[in-house]
Protein backbone atom coordinates (compact mmCIF):
# COMPACT_ATOMS: atom_id res chain seq x y z
CA UNK A 1 0.00 0.00 0.00
CA UNK A 2 0.99 3.42 -0.65
CA UNK A 3 1.79 5.63 2.65
CA UNK A 4 -0.78 8.62 1.86
CA UNK A 5 -3.32 5.61 1.66
CA UNK A 6 -2.46 4.31 4.80
CA UNK A 7 -2.52 7.95 6.15
CA UNK A 8 -6.02 8.32 5.19
CA UNK A 9 -7.29 4.93 6.38
CA UNK A 10 -5.63 5.71 9.67
CA UNK A 11 -7.80 8.69 9.86
CA UNK A 12 -11.37 7.03 8.81
CA UNK A 13 -10.45 4.46 11.61
CA UNK A 14 -9.87 6.86 14.38
CA UNK A 15 -13.94 7.09 14.39
CA UNK A 16 -14.02 4.05 15.83
CA UNK A 17 -14.18 3.50 19.27
CA UNK A 18 -13.62 -0.10 20.09
CA UNK A 19 -11.91 -3.13 18.45
CA UNK A 20 -14.71 -5.72 18.90
CA UNK A 21 -12.29 -8.66 16.98
CA UNK A 22 -8.75 -9.85 16.18
CA UNK A 23 -8.40 -12.60 14.68
CA UNK A 24 -6.50 -14.36 11.58
CA UNK A 25 -8.11 -16.02 8.57
CA UNK A 26 -5.32 -17.19 6.83
CA UNK A 27 -2.23 -18.14 6.96
CA UNK A 28 -1.27 -13.98 6.28
CA UNK A 29 -4.25 -12.24 6.83
CA UNK A 30 -5.86 -10.60 9.98
CA UNK A 31 -9.55 -9.77 10.20
CA UNK A 32 -10.11 -6.64 12.44
CA UNK A 33 -14.03 -5.79 13.24
CA UNK A 34 -14.40 -2.86 14.89
CA UNK A 35 -17.16 -0.65 16.80
CA UNK A 36 -20.23 -0.82 14.28
CA UNK A 37 -19.01 -4.12 13.25
CA UNK A 38 -16.75 -2.23 10.61
CA UNK A 39 -14.55 -5.09 9.56
CA UNK A 40 -11.36 -5.07 7.53
CA UNK A 41 -8.59 -7.19 6.30
CA UNK A 42 -5.24 -6.90 6.76
CA UNK A 43 -3.27 -9.19 4.08
CA UNK A 44 -0.03 -8.97 5.11
CA UNK A 45 1.83 -11.22 2.48
CA UNK A 46 5.27 -10.15 1.81
CA UNK A 47 4.65 -9.77 -2.18
CA UNK A 48 1.78 -7.78 -1.73
CA UNK A 49 0.45 -6.60 1.54
CA UNK A 50 -3.03 -4.50 1.39
CA UNK A 51 -6.12 -3.39 3.63
CA UNK A 52 -9.14 -4.71 2.01
CA UNK A 53 -12.96 -5.43 3.01
CA UNK A 54 -15.05 -8.03 1.17
CA UNK A 55 -18.74 -8.86 2.87
CA UNK A 56 -17.03 -12.65 3.73
CA UNK A 57 -14.09 -14.54 4.19
CA UNK A 58 -14.49 -18.46 4.33
CA UNK A 59 -11.90 -19.58 6.85
CA UNK A 60 -10.54 -23.11 6.83
CA UNK A 61 -8.78 -23.13 10.62
CA UNK A 62 -8.42 -21.68 14.40
CA UNK A 63 -5.17 -20.32 14.65
CA UNK A 64 -3.78 -20.84 18.27
CA UNK A 65 0.08 -20.12 17.35
CA UNK A 66 1.28 -17.50 20.37
CA UNK A 67 0.28 -14.85 18.12
CA UNK A 68 -2.97 -15.33 17.93
CA UNK A 69 -3.66 -15.97 21.69
CA UNK A 70 -1.60 -12.39 22.14
CA UNK A 71 -3.45 -10.94 19.42
CA UNK A 72 -6.79 -12.24 20.64
CA UNK A 73 -5.82 -11.48 25.06
CA UNK A 74 -4.24 -7.78 24.09
CA UNK A 75 -6.42 -6.73 20.49
CA UNK A 76 -9.73 -8.07 21.36
CA UNK A 77 -12.99 -5.42 23.10
CA UNK A 78 -9.67 -3.08 23.64
CA UNK A 79 -10.71 0.58 23.75
CA UNK A 80 -8.69 2.30 20.84
CA UNK A 81 -6.56 5.40 22.03
CA UNK A 82 -4.61 6.24 18.41
CA UNK A 83 -4.35 5.01 15.00
CA UNK A 84 -1.97 6.46 12.98
CA UNK A 85 0.13 6.45 10.08
CA UNK A 86 4.08 6.62 10.13
CA UNK A 87 5.61 9.70 8.29
CA UNK A 88 8.84 7.87 7.77
CA UNK A 89 7.78 4.80 6.50
CA UNK A 90 4.41 2.58 5.56
CA UNK A 91 3.66 1.80 9.28
CA UNK A 92 -0.18 1.52 10.38
CA UNK A 93 -0.11 1.59 14.33
CA UNK A 94 -3.03 1.16 16.77
CA UNK A 95 -2.69 2.38 19.63
CA UNK A 96 -5.57 0.21 22.04
CA UNK A 97 -6.35 -0.02 25.91
CA UNK A 98 -7.40 -3.69 26.97
CA UNK A 99 -8.44 -3.82 30.55
CA UNK A 100 -8.46 -6.96 33.03
CA UNK A 101 -9.92 -7.66 35.88
CA UNK A 102 -6.87 -7.20 37.82
CA UNK A 103 -5.28 -4.26 35.84
CA UNK A 104 -5.22 -2.21 31.98
CA UNK A 105 -2.57 -2.99 29.65
CA UNK A 106 -1.60 -0.55 26.59
CA UNK A 107 -0.53 -2.45 23.34
CA UNK A 108 0.34 -0.95 20.29
CA UNK A 109 -0.69 -3.27 17.15
CA UNK A 110 1.58 -2.21 14.33
CA UNK A 111 0.83 -3.77 11.05
CA UNK A 112 4.13 -3.00 8.47
CA UNK A 113 3.65 -2.42 4.63
CA UNK A 114 7.17 -2.74 3.87
CA UNK A 115 7.94 -5.50 1.40
CA UNK A 116 10.27 -7.58 2.41
CA UNK A 117 10.11 -6.46 6.32
CA UNK A 118 6.11 -6.95 6.07
CA UNK A 119 4.49 -7.76 9.61
CA UNK A 120 2.40 -7.55 11.75
CA UNK A 121 4.12 -6.53 15.45
CA UNK A 122 2.42 -6.59 18.99
CA UNK A 123 4.61 -3.99 21.37
CA UNK A 124 3.62 -2.88 25.31
CA UNK A 125 4.28 0.75 25.58
CA UNK A 126 7.87 0.71 25.69
CA UNK A 127 8.40 -0.57 22.55
CA UNK A 128 9.39 -3.96 23.30
CA UNK A 129 7.97 -6.51 21.45
CA UNK A 130 5.53 -9.00 23.08
CA UNK A 131 4.70 -11.17 19.58
CA UNK A 132 4.93 -11.25 15.94
CA UNK A 133 3.70 -12.68 12.93
CA UNK A 134 7.28 -13.33 11.83
CA UNK A 135 9.99 -13.34 14.45
CA UNK A 136 13.16 -12.27 12.56
CA UNK A 137 16.77 -13.42 14.04
CA UNK A 138 19.71 -11.22 14.57
CA UNK A 139 21.56 -13.00 12.55
CA UNK A 140 19.48 -12.20 9.81
CA UNK A 141 18.94 -8.30 9.88
CA UNK A 142 19.88 -5.63 12.18
CA UNK A 143 16.48 -5.25 13.25
CA UNK A 144 15.66 -8.32 15.79
CA UNK A 145 11.86 -8.98 16.09
CA UNK A 146 11.40 -11.45 18.75
CA UNK A 147 9.39 -11.59 22.19
CA UNK A 148 11.34 -9.49 24.85
CA UNK A 149 13.35 -7.69 22.38
CA UNK A 150 13.65 -4.03 22.01
CA UNK A 151 12.02 -2.74 18.46
CA UNK A 152 14.20 -0.98 16.35
CA UNK A 153 13.09 2.14 13.99
CA UNK A 154 13.11 1.14 10.61
CA UNK A 155 15.26 3.71 8.33
CA UNK A 156 13.20 7.01 7.54
CA UNK A 157 12.37 7.06 3.49
CA UNK A 158 11.64 9.42 1.20
CA UNK A 159 8.45 8.43 -0.53
CA UNK A 160 7.71 9.90 -4.38
CA UNK A 161 4.62 9.31 -4.59
CA UNK A 162 1.36 11.65 -5.54
CA UNK A 163 -1.07 11.83 -3.23
CA UNK A 164 -4.60 11.58 -3.86
CA UNK A 165 -7.72 12.21 -1.99
CA UNK A 166 -9.70 8.84 -1.54
CA UNK A 167 -13.27 10.57 -1.55
CA UNK A 168 -14.90 7.23 -0.27
CA UNK A 169 -12.82 4.88 2.04
CA UNK A 170 -15.49 2.20 2.13
CA UNK A 171 -15.76 2.06 -1.98
CA UNK A 172 -11.78 2.17 -1.84
CA UNK A 173 -11.31 -1.02 0.23
CA UNK A 174 -13.91 -3.06 -1.46
CA UNK A 175 -11.89 -2.27 -4.96
CA UNK A 176 -8.29 -3.17 -3.58
CA UNK A 177 -10.04 -6.45 -3.28
CA UNK A 178 -11.54 -6.80 -6.52
CA UNK A 179 -8.71 -5.49 -7.99
CA UNK A 180 -6.48 -8.09 -7.13
CA UNK A 181 -9.07 -11.25 -6.04
CA UNK A 182 -9.71 -11.48 -9.93
CA UNK A 183 -6.07 -11.73 -11.10
CA UNK A 184 -5.15 -13.95 -7.67
CA UNK A 185 -8.17 -16.13 -8.54
CA UNK A 186 -7.68 -16.78 -11.84
CA UNK A 187 -3.53 -17.79 -11.00
CA UNK A 188 -5.38 -19.81 -8.78
CA UNK A 189 -7.87 -21.94 -10.57
CA UNK A 190 -4.66 -22.42 -13.29
CA UNK A 191 -2.15 -23.55 -10.68
CA UNK A 192 -4.78 -25.87 -9.10
CA UNK A 193 -6.52 -27.12 -12.16
CA UNK A 194 -3.14 -28.41 -13.91
CA UNK A 195 -1.71 -29.78 -10.69
CA UNK A 196 -4.98 -31.94 -10.37
CA UNK A 197 -4.92 -32.56 -14.23
CA UNK A 198 -1.69 -34.01 -13.88
CA UNK A 199 -2.74 -36.20 -11.47
CA UNK A 200 -5.85 -37.35 -13.25
CA UNK A 201 -3.58 -38.16 -16.10
CA UNK A 202 -1.08 -40.13 -14.01
CA UNK A 203 -4.02 -42.43 -13.25
CA UNK A 204 -5.29 -42.78 -16.98
CA UNK A 205 -2.01 -43.81 -17.82
CA UNK A 206 -2.11 -46.59 -15.00
CA UNK A 207 -5.62 -47.36 -15.87
CA UNK A 208 -4.70 -47.84 -19.53
CA UNK A 209 -1.73 -49.67 -19.06
CA UNK A 210 -3.60 -51.92 -17.32
CA UNK A 211 -4.12 -55.80 -18.61
CA UNK A 212 -7.11 -56.46 -19.83
CA UNK A 213 -9.21 -58.99 -17.14
CA UNK A 214 -10.55 -61.29 -20.06
CA UNK A 215 -7.56 -61.83 -21.57
CA UNK A 216 -5.84 -62.44 -18.28
CA UNK A 217 -8.81 -64.88 -17.78
CA UNK A 218 -8.89 -66.44 -21.13
CA UNK A 219 -4.75 -67.42 -20.68
CA UNK A 220 -5.88 -68.86 -16.83
CA UNK A 221 -8.75 -70.89 -18.29
CA UNK A 222 -6.25 -72.25 -21.04
CA UNK A 223 -3.88 -73.20 -18.62
CA UNK A 224 -6.49 -74.96 -16.44
CA UNK A 225 -7.60 -76.83 -19.47
CA UNK A 226 -3.96 -77.95 -20.58
CA UNK A 227 -3.20 -79.28 -16.72
CA UNK A 228 -6.63 -80.78 -17.21
CA UNK A 229 -5.80 -82.80 -20.59
CA UNK A 230 -2.30 -83.78 -19.11
CA UNK A 231 -4.13 -85.30 -16.05
CA UNK A 232 -6.46 -87.31 -18.09
CA UNK A 233 -3.14 -88.52 -20.59
CA UNK A 234 -0.71 -88.67 -18.14
CA UNK A 235 -0.72 -92.89 -18.46
CA UNK A 236 0.65 -91.88 -22.16
CA UNK A 237 3.47 -89.27 -21.31
CA UNK A 238 6.73 -90.25 -20.59
CA UNK A 239 8.80 -88.45 -17.92
CA UNK A 240 11.34 -87.35 -20.78
CA UNK A 241 8.38 -85.96 -23.10
CA UNK A 242 8.22 -81.91 -23.49
CA UNK A 243 5.21 -82.16 -25.79
CA UNK A 244 2.65 -84.65 -27.12
CA UNK A 245 -0.27 -85.70 -28.78
CA UNK A 246 -3.59 -85.81 -27.47
CA UNK A 247 -7.09 -85.22 -27.94
CA UNK A 248 -8.96 -82.68 -26.29
CA UNK A 249 -12.41 -82.88 -24.37
CA UNK A 250 -14.26 -82.44 -27.82
CA UNK A 251 -11.93 -85.37 -29.37
CA UNK A 252 -9.92 -83.30 -31.41
CA UNK A 253 -6.25 -84.31 -31.75
CA UNK A 254 -3.95 -80.91 -30.62
CA UNK A 255 -0.25 -80.54 -29.95
CA UNK A 256 0.14 -80.53 -25.85
CA UNK A 257 3.37 -78.80 -24.79
CA UNK A 258 4.42 -79.13 -21.39
CA UNK A 259 6.51 -76.67 -19.83
CA UNK A 260 10.36 -77.27 -20.09
CA UNK A 261 11.05 -76.83 -16.41
CA UNK A 262 8.81 -80.22 -15.15
CA UNK A 263 10.42 -83.61 -14.50
CA UNK A 264 7.30 -85.36 -14.98
CA UNK A 265 3.88 -85.69 -16.16
CA UNK A 266 2.12 -84.76 -12.96
CA UNK A 267 4.69 -81.78 -12.28
CA UNK A 268 3.81 -80.82 -15.48
CA UNK A 269 0.25 -80.94 -14.72
CA UNK A 270 0.82 -78.86 -11.23
CA UNK A 271 2.63 -76.19 -13.15
CA UNK A 272 -0.35 -75.48 -15.36
CA UNK A 273 -2.58 -75.54 -12.18
CA UNK A 274 -0.44 -73.54 -10.55
CA UNK A 275 0.26 -70.44 -13.58
CA UNK A 276 -3.94 -70.84 -14.16
CA UNK A 277 -4.79 -70.07 -10.54
CA UNK A 278 -2.02 -66.89 -10.35
CA UNK A 279 -3.68 -65.38 -13.47
CA UNK A 280 -7.09 -66.04 -12.34
CA UNK A 281 -6.04 -63.89 -9.36
CA UNK A 282 -4.47 -60.94 -11.36
CA UNK A 283 -7.38 -60.79 -13.01
CA UNK A 284 -9.72 -59.85 -9.88
CA UNK A 285 -6.49 -58.10 -8.82
CA UNK A 286 -6.90 -56.09 -11.92
CA UNK A 287 -10.66 -55.89 -11.72
CA UNK A 288 -9.97 -53.75 -8.16
CA UNK A 289 -7.49 -51.76 -9.49
CA UNK A 290 -8.99 -50.90 -12.39
CA UNK A 291 -12.34 -49.83 -10.03
CA UNK A 292 -9.96 -47.96 -7.74
CA UNK A 293 -8.23 -45.97 -10.41
CA UNK A 294 -11.42 -45.23 -12.02
CA UNK A 295 -12.64 -43.61 -8.30
CA UNK A 296 -9.44 -41.50 -7.94
CA UNK A 297 -10.50 -40.24 -11.45
CA UNK A 298 -13.69 -39.70 -10.72
CA UNK A 299 -13.14 -37.71 -7.28
CA UNK A 300 -10.39 -35.79 -9.02
CA UNK A 301 -12.76 -34.76 -11.68
CA UNK A 302 -15.70 -33.69 -9.20
CA UNK A 303 -12.66 -31.46 -7.60
CA UNK A 304 -12.16 -30.16 -10.35
CA UNK A 305 -15.34 -28.91 -11.17
CA UNK A 306 -15.79 -27.27 -7.54
CA UNK A 307 -12.60 -25.28 -8.08
CA UNK A 308 -13.61 -24.04 -11.61
CA UNK A 309 -16.43 -23.10 -10.40
CA UNK A 310 -15.07 -21.51 -7.28
CA UNK A 311 -15.94 -17.77 -6.40
CA UNK A 312 -13.29 -16.92 -4.27
CA UNK A 313 -9.62 -17.56 -3.40
CA UNK A 314 -10.58 -18.30 -0.14
CA UNK A 315 -13.03 -20.56 -1.73
CA UNK A 316 -10.59 -22.77 -3.04
CA UNK A 317 -8.04 -22.64 -0.02
CA UNK A 318 -10.81 -24.62 1.30
CA UNK A 319 -11.42 -27.37 -1.53
CA UNK A 320 -7.33 -27.89 -1.68
CA UNK A 321 -5.32 -26.58 1.11
CA UNK A 322 -1.42 -25.98 1.52
CA UNK A 323 0.20 -28.95 1.94
CA UNK A 324 2.93 -29.58 3.72
CA UNK A 325 6.20 -30.50 2.25
CA UNK A 326 6.10 -34.09 4.02
CA UNK A 327 2.62 -35.71 2.87
CA UNK A 328 1.47 -38.49 4.98
CA UNK A 329 1.32 -41.45 2.99
CA UNK A 330 -0.97 -43.56 4.84
CA UNK A 331 -3.36 -40.17 4.70
CA UNK A 332 -2.91 -40.08 1.05
CA UNK A 333 -4.22 -43.33 0.60
CA UNK A 334 -6.98 -43.70 2.96
CA UNK A 335 -10.74 -44.09 1.49
CA UNK A 336 -11.64 -40.60 3.07
CA UNK A 337 -10.54 -36.23 1.94
CA UNK A 338 -10.75 -33.99 4.89
CA UNK A 339 -11.65 -30.45 4.55
CA UNK A 340 -11.44 -27.55 6.96
CA UNK A 341 -13.87 -24.68 7.29
CA UNK A 342 -14.39 -22.49 10.27
CA UNK A 343 -11.94 -24.78 12.20
CA UNK A 344 -14.39 -27.86 11.92
CA UNK A 345 -13.08 -31.36 10.23
CA UNK A 346 -15.37 -32.39 7.65
CA UNK A 347 -14.18 -35.59 5.95
CA UNK A 348 -16.12 -37.10 2.84
CA UNK A 349 -15.72 -40.87 2.30
CA UNK A 350 -14.00 -41.19 -1.10
CA UNK A 351 -15.27 -45.08 -1.37
CA UNK A 352 -17.05 -47.84 0.25
CA UNK A 353 -13.93 -48.38 1.94
CA UNK A 354 -14.36 -44.55 3.05
CA UNK A 355 -17.53 -44.70 4.11
CA UNK A 356 -17.23 -47.46 6.63
CA UNK A 357 -13.62 -45.81 8.03
CA UNK A 358 -15.73 -42.92 8.57
CA UNK A 359 -18.78 -44.88 10.39
CA UNK A 360 -16.45 -46.90 12.46
CA UNK A 361 -14.53 -44.13 13.60
CA UNK A 362 -16.79 -41.16 14.07
CA UNK A 363 -18.60 -40.00 17.81
CA UNK A 364 -21.57 -40.08 18.96
CA UNK A 365 -22.30 -36.47 18.66
CA UNK A 366 -20.67 -35.91 15.28
CA UNK A 367 -22.93 -35.07 12.38
CA UNK A 368 -23.58 -37.53 9.94
CA UNK A 369 -24.67 -36.70 6.07
CA UNK A 370 -26.34 -38.44 3.08
CA UNK A 371 -27.99 -37.75 0.45
CA UNK A 372 -31.77 -38.95 1.52
CA UNK A 373 -32.86 -41.99 -0.62
CA UNK A 374 -29.83 -42.30 -3.02
CA UNK A 375 -26.74 -43.75 -2.70
CA UNK A 376 -23.89 -41.50 -1.59
CA UNK A 377 -20.61 -40.42 -0.20
CA UNK A 378 -21.22 -40.51 3.83
CA UNK A 379 -20.18 -36.63 5.18
CA UNK A 380 -18.83 -37.09 9.17
CA UNK A 381 -18.43 -33.20 10.68
CA UNK A 382 -16.21 -33.34 13.99
CA UNK A 383 -18.30 -31.50 16.79
CA UNK A 384 -15.66 -31.84 19.45
CA UNK A 385 -18.50 -30.70 21.83
CA UNK A 386 -19.38 -27.94 20.04
CA UNK A 387 -22.43 -26.82 17.83
CA UNK A 388 -22.31 -26.52 14.28
CA UNK A 389 -22.68 -23.46 12.21
CA UNK A 390 -25.55 -23.15 9.46
CA UNK A 391 -22.58 -22.32 7.34
CA UNK A 392 -20.76 -25.28 7.93
CA UNK A 393 -24.12 -27.92 7.62
CA UNK A 394 -24.12 -26.37 4.42
CA UNK A 395 -21.04 -26.56 3.19
CA UNK A 396 -21.00 -30.30 4.13
CA UNK A 397 -24.51 -30.93 2.39
CA UNK A 398 -22.44 -29.33 -0.47
CA UNK A 399 -19.62 -31.79 -0.66
CA UNK A 400 -22.18 -34.64 0.08
CA UNK A 401 -23.93 -33.47 -3.21
CA UNK A 402 -20.98 -32.56 -5.24
CA UNK A 403 -19.11 -35.65 -4.91
CA UNK A 404 -22.29 -38.21 -4.78
CA UNK A 405 -24.34 -36.91 -7.87
CA UNK A 406 -23.53 -36.93 -11.40
CA UNK A 407 -26.63 -34.67 -12.59
CA UNK A 408 -27.14 -31.35 -11.61
CA UNK A 409 -30.54 -30.69 -10.01
CA UNK A 410 -31.72 -30.11 -6.00
CA UNK A 411 -31.49 -32.61 -3.78
CA UNK A 412 -31.89 -33.09 0.04
CA UNK A 413 -29.28 -33.90 1.96
CA UNK A 414 -30.12 -36.01 5.71
CA UNK A 415 -28.12 -35.42 8.56
CA UNK A 416 -27.79 -36.41 12.00
CA UNK A 417 -26.02 -37.94 14.85
CA UNK A 418 -24.07 -40.56 14.72
CA UNK A 419 -25.52 -42.24 17.30
CA UNK A 420 -28.64 -42.19 15.28
CA UNK A 421 -26.97 -44.37 12.83
CA UNK A 422 -26.85 -47.83 12.96
CA UNK A 423 -25.06 -50.15 10.37
CA UNK A 424 -27.08 -52.58 9.19
CA UNK A 425 -24.49 -54.22 6.34
CA UNK A 426 -21.15 -52.23 5.27
CA UNK A 427 -21.62 -48.73 4.41
CA UNK A 428 -25.28 -49.45 4.71
CA UNK A 429 -26.95 -48.01 7.53
CA UNK A 430 -30.64 -47.26 8.90
CA UNK A 431 -31.10 -43.55 10.93
CA UNK A 432 -33.43 -41.28 13.02
CA UNK A 433 -34.09 -38.31 14.44
CA UNK A 434 -32.43 -36.96 11.54
CA UNK A 435 -33.38 -33.10 9.64
CA UNK A 436 -32.72 -32.35 5.75
CA UNK A 437 -31.11 -29.95 3.68
CA UNK A 438 -31.78 -28.18 0.29
CA UNK A 439 -28.82 -28.06 -2.04
CA UNK A 440 -28.72 -27.29 -5.51
CA UNK A 441 -25.82 -29.09 -7.95
CA UNK A 442 -25.39 -26.23 -10.88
Amino acid sequence: MKRYELAQIAEYLKSFEKILVAQRVDDTIVKIVFSKNETLFFDMKRADSYIFKKDSYKKAKEYAAPFDVVLKRRAENAKILDIKASKEDRILQMHLLSSSRYKSLETIVQFEFTGRNTNVIILDKEQKVIEALRHIDRSVSFREVKPGSKLLKLPSRVFKEEARLIEDINAFLYEEYQKREKKRLALQKSQKLLHIQKRVDKLQKLLDNLEKEEDLKRRSLELKTKGSLTLANIYKIKNYQKEVEVSDFEGKKILLKLPKEARSPQEAANIFFARSKKLKQKAEGVHLQRFNLEEKILFLQRLQKLINDAKSVDEIGIYMPKQAKKRDKSKSESGYETFYLEGFKIMLGKNEKGNIELLKNAKKNDIWMHLKDMPSAHIIIKTDKKNIPEEVLKFGAKLCVEFSASSKGSFLVDYTKRKNVKIIQGANVNYTDYKSLQTVKD
